[in-house]
């Protein structure tokens, strides 16, 4: 069975909205925000409303009021074209602004977020000269040859306490750290809180399912994850439901369609009758009374 590929990018803009609980009602969250075509997409936009109010989480202390975030999940590298990928999606957002120069260079930053410290980038910046500094645990600013202020945060190096969410989107959670999470998660009480919440724990679950077996066998863990998976089940059940229900009308018109040419109805008027009675457009009529003729012929 092909393993189901973890959605990381949903989790990771969760994972900030939870960050920044504290700061959020003055913050703009713009998840995928697409620069003019497509493919030019910045994972998360975060605008501050006042760029005078200093945010209190480290990871925001560096933000003014464009802060363009860029998250790169187990499975990608953090190189140094994916880096200047990065400040070349800030160009282009501080380029495309309703006037010229509508959004200041000054005002903007870039975020790289990763699990892993990419040591092959960070020797690049030694040998080019860059200058990189480490204010923050975790936390690494990167000056000299950049356009805007920019950091790297290695999410595994951050405090596991105080940053339990970015630290829950990895591949190697120890189980105690997965306790840590839900009974986090238990204790929130806003509804998009609790949303946020499902997010980063669909991520960590589905990509440390060893953990989890662990954990099933600890009854009140157990009870603690049936409650929290409960509406992802639910609406994996549902959507089971809707394709059985699909398949139950596709048999029924298809019983029909061959009870009406058993009685000597032609197909015309067995096309008619579907349409009437199922509601079906002509395209689809066509397709159950001259579609199933023609796989009969071959």
């Amino acid at each position: 069975m092909k393993a189901t590929k973890i959605q990381w990018h949903p989790g990771f803009v969760a994972a900030m909205n939870l960050e920044f609980s504290k700061d959020r009602q003055g913050l703009i969250f713009e998840k995928e925000y697409n620069l003019n075509t497509k493919p030019l997409e910045i994972d998360l936009l975060v605008i501050k409303k006042d760029t005078s109010v200093r945010i209190g989480n480290e990871i925001g202390v560096m933000f003014r009021g464009h802060n363009i975030m860029e998250y790169k999940s187990p499975e990608d590298a953090l190189d140094i074209d994916a880096f200047y990928k990065a400040g070349a999606y800030a160009s282009l957002y501080k380029s495309y602004g309703e006037r010229v120069d509508a959004v200041s260079a000054d005002d903007v930053t870039v975020s790289l977020v990763r699990e892993a410290r990419p040591d092959g980038l960070f020797a690049y910046f030694r040998e080019h000269g860059y200058i990189t500094s480490n204010p923050y645990r975790g936390i690494y600013y990167i000056e000299g040859k950049v356009l805007f202020p920019t950091q790297i945060i290695v999410t595994k190096e951050l405090d596991a306490v105080s940053h339990i969410w970015l630290g829950s989107l990895s591949e190697r959670m120890e189980k105690e750290k997965m306790i840590r999470l839900i009974e986090c998660a238990e204790k929130l009480t806003g509804k998009a809180e609790r949303e946020f919440a499902d997010s980063v724990l669909e991520v960590s679950i589905g990509a440390n399912k060893q953990v989890i077996e662990e954990l099933l066998g600890d009854e009140r863990m157990c009870q603690a994850l049936m409650e929290i998976m409960e509406p992802h089940l639910q609406l994996r059940e549902k959507a089971g439901m809707k394709e059985g229900i699909k398949e139950g009308i596709k048999e029924g018109i298809n019983g029909a369609v061959d009870t009406l040419r058993a009685f000597g109805h032609g197909d015309l008027e067995i096309k008619n009758a579907i349409m009437q009675r199922y509601v079906l457009s002509e395209e689809e009529a066509e397709e159950y009374v001259y579609g199933r003729n023609k796989k009969a012929e071959r």
